[in-house]
């Protein structure tokens, strides 16, 4: 058999896999994944042979010496070959599904050949060059030198393989195996790349569903790709399985308690779900027991194994919902983090699950922590908790983003907090969920006050297909707080002083201002109080710019004084929106800037959590109305929320100043603000969104383009930036060397990064050598960060990087 190989060793004296090795365990990674995704809508009956015979072509084109020379298989130095393997594989698919396969070959053709590379440019030059422009005016005799020598009996061995593999696993390869030369099979490539250059040059009619099936198909064989390379598995077992309902219903009976209406009504559903309950109602609950009945229900319709994804829009709740459910599930390792600091939470996990051992390694953990966010990467569990945008970023496509679509079929999908979106990532959110639901997924949103109009919005984007569950009229969620507004700033004084005076009663007292620079104002004020009183450990700060360990300390020490079910200690907690949904936590008293009703309300839900006091005050202070400093003549309520919303709540709370309140008329508050002008305002900017996200990105018109540009637009509207301490520059530099691998050491000195926000990319100065922004900042491991020097004339405060 051939020596060919497909890879270089990363071991030195260890030649790497060999080829036939890594194409038989791509073939059999499809099967895998077809295994796992099932019958997928609306694509072509033979669409899983295509994607099988793709993957055990795909490769093949690494036949000749300059590639194998290049990987170090040859006796002779390695030096670059400059050319295109799956160029070659071309020539293999066409000798090997000859005669009245046609069809078939051309959708085999188009994925092997687009594994790596677009086919053609966009309106931007790309960074790697199109296979169109390198190889689009080439005639057969320019093939022949390209992709020459190559050894004669290697390209009979490796042929006779193919096709032996090809009969073994039932597919329709020619009847017997071809016997050509080399020129013949550059010949052959020569002649079905010019075929697939044709078809997929220019773009398919508006409405034609061809390029859909195409970016799938490519998703399909370039994730069985990185399975192979990665000698990765996927897992078949779902933490949420079939037992949950008894095991749920169980635990409940043996606290003398019973499933609630609303529980049972959303077991009961099939199909989409709108879940509208009041916090500590068991709205988690009732949803994995409508996703367990959708995981049963879509198991028998596509002969599949669903994934569940539990999506929410910030990366603290996200982390906090994945530890609820691996106790709610009993599934400590078979829940996947995905969102872009996953390997960081694995990090912080393994951390904090060895604290008590002297001997953790945290380069070790950081080595396990970046495998760990790898597995989830190659799609490893079926069920897995992170922010919608990593699964938008599968509208991207092309050989690095299509795998994320294909993955997402036959899927369940659970949106948590979809209020939290802005009207530009709703409409995003909105139209790639109308993209899930044609691929076969079931979507579930929920929300303690749901308002109607987002209701209606999530309906009509999927058809009108949702049923709505909340609890029976005749239930009324707890009364848990009591409201109060206040004319004066949070800042003024005597806003400081009732917070002093709660201090004094022995409350722990949370302030959420808007802004950064508010927050460290009121908390510099008031720590020296609440420390009098209650001790060092009494008074936290917590915003959004601190170094990634010092925030990590943050909550730890925070979660532990204030924490939902932990017997109440008095103390301060000052913070941003940061704390809104970061933590579960449960303290006596809320003072709060103004912001938009439903922010408000999260951070109410911070307060007498569990119901087990009277109803809690929670205050509200006028914001301040300006613009904000990177320019333009809006109005901003202390530079972060929207003027008119803000005011609009503002006079809903007032009518009702002095007032317990409940969940339930918050709700009919909310329908009240997006009935008004502002709110069908908002509804057709959202609507303006989903329709433009569509059109730019889920048409698929034209499937093997270049899409660098549609990146780097999706990337500026999602992506911060993040940046270290000048003085932390050697050691962020001594940490980079840490560990056994390059990934490794960045992932163990992540810690010293900050997040800054992304028009900030001015700031500092860029390190090439280490890759990273440094600024020369204020900085405080209490504080965070406080300003950034540019220069002697212009620092920017702490309220100027919100």
């Amino acid at each position: 058999m051939t020596n060919l190989r497909a890879k270089s060793s990363n071991r030195p004296g260890v030649p790497g896999e060999l080829l036939t090795s890594h194409l038989l365990n791509t073939l059999e990674a499809v099967q895998a994944i077809r295994a796992r995704i099932g019958d997928i809508p609306d694509v072509p009956d033979d669409f899983w042979i295509s994607a099988e015979l793709a993957a055990l072509l795909h490769d093949a084109g690494k036949l000749p010496d300059g590639f194998q020379r290049m990987i170090g298989n040859t006796p002779e130095k390695p030096t670059t070959w400059g050319e295109r393997h799956e160029v070659l594989s071309l020539g293999f698919v066409h000798l090997l599904l000859a005669g009245p396969l046609g069809e078939q070959r051309q959708w085999v053709g188009a994925a092997v050949a687009g594994h790596h590379r677009p086919f053609t440019s966009g309106l931007n030059t790309p960074p790697k060059l199109p296979l169109c422009t390198q190889y689009g005016d080439d005639q057969p005799e320019d093939f022949a030198g390209r992709f020459t020598p190559a050894d004669q009996s290697h390209l009979a061995d490796l042929m006779e393989w193919l096709h032996a593999t090809g009969r073994r696993h039932h597919l329709p390869v020619a009847d017997s195996v071809p016997r050509v030369n080399v020129r013949q099979l550059t010949d052959a490539a020569h002649r079905l790349f010019q075929d697939v250059m044709d078809q997929w040059e220019d773009a398919l009619p508006l409405g034609d569903a061809t390029g859909r099936t195409a970016v799938l198909l490519l998703g399909v064989v370039t994730m069985a790709d990185h399975l192979s390379s990665a000698h990765s598995s996927l897992e078949t077992r779902n933490p949420l399985d079939e037992t949950y309902p008894a095991r749920l219903a169980d635990r409940l009976a043996a606290q003398g308690h019973a499933l609630r209406p609303q529980q049972r009504q959303a077991a009961d559903v099939t199909g989409n779900l709108l879940l509208r309950s009041w916090t500590g109602s068991g709205k988690t609950e009732a949803v994995l027991l409508w996703a367990a009945k959708e995981i049963n229900d879509l198991t028998a319709r596509a002969n599949g194994n669903p994934r569940i994804f539990y999506l929410l829009p910030y990366l603290a709740s996200i982390n906090a919902m994945t530890g609820r459910l691996r106790k709610e599930l009993n599934a400590p390792d078979g829940i996947g983090v995905a969102h872009s600091k996953a390997a960081s939470y694995h990090l912080a996990q393994s951390l904090a699950d060895g604290c008590a051992d002297d001997d953790t390694d945290p380069v070790d953990a950081a080595s396990k922590a970046h495998s760990r966010a790898e597995a989830t990467k190659n799609f490893r569990e079926l069920l897995r908790v992170g922010t919608p945008y990593q699964l938008l970023r599968g509208a991207l496509a092309g050989p690095v983003h299509s795998s994320i679509l294909a993955d997402s079929a036959n899927s369940v999908f659970i949106l948590d907090e979809l209020h939290a979106y802005d009207t530009r990532r709703l409409g995003m959110i909105l139209a790639i969920m109308n993209f899930w639901h044609g691929l076969g997924g079931r979507i579930a949103v929920l929300s303690a006050t749901l308002p109607t109009a987002l209701a209606k919005l999530v309906t009509e984007t999927l058809g009108g297909l949702t049923s709505l569950v909340e609890p029976p009229a005749g239930n009324r969620p707890p009364v848990r707080h009591r409201l109060h507004m206040r004319q004066a700033h949070i800042t003024e004084n005597a806003s400081l002083n009732e917070i002093r005076g709660r201090l004094a009663d022995g409350q722990s007292v949370l302030v959420v201002a808007n802004n950064i620079r508010d927050a460290i104002s009121v908390y510099e004020n008031l720590r020296p109080c609440c420390v009098e009183l209650h001790g060092e450990d009494s008074a936290h700060l917590l915003h959004s710019r601190y170094r990634r360990m010092d925030r990590t300390a943050i909550e730890a020490a925070v979660q532990e004084r204030f924490a939902s079910g932990n017997p109440r200690r008095p103390g301060l907690l000052v913070g941003t929106q940061a704390l809104e949904v970061s933590l579960d936590l449960d303290l006596d008293a809320c003072h709060t800037s103004a912001a938009d009703l439903e922010a408000l309300v999260q951070r109410f839900g911070r307060v007498n959590r569990l119901a087990t006091l009277a109803p809690a005050p929670v205050v509200v202070h006028q914001p301040l109305y300006d613009t904000r400093h990177r320019g333009g003549d809006a109005l901003w309520a202390d530079g972060v929320y929207e003027a008119e919303p803000t005011r609009l709540g503002w006079d809903i709370l007032a009518r009702h100043n002095g007032q317990a309140i409940d969940e339930q008329v918050i709700t009919e508050w909310l329908d009240e603000i997006y009935g008004s002008s502002w709110g069908r305002k908002w509804s057709q900017e959202v609507d303006f969104h989903r329709k433009a996200f569509e059109e730019s990105f889920l048409r698929f018109l034209q499937p093997f383009n270049d899409r660098s540009c549609l990146t780097e637009i999706f990337d500026a509207q999602f992506d911060g930036i993040e940046a270290i301490l000048q003085e932390d520059h050697a050691n962020y530099g001594d940490a980079l060397e840490q560990g056994s691998s390059k990934k490794t050491g960045r992932l163990y000195a992540d810690q010293y990064l900050i997040p800054l926000p992304a028009w900030g990319v001015g700031l500092g100065s860029y390190d090439k050598r280490l890759k990273v922004r440094v600024i020369d900042a204020e900085y405080d491991s209490r504080m965070g960060l406080r300003a950034i020097r540019r220069d002697p004339q212009q620092i920017y405060q702490a309220g100027e990087i919100l």
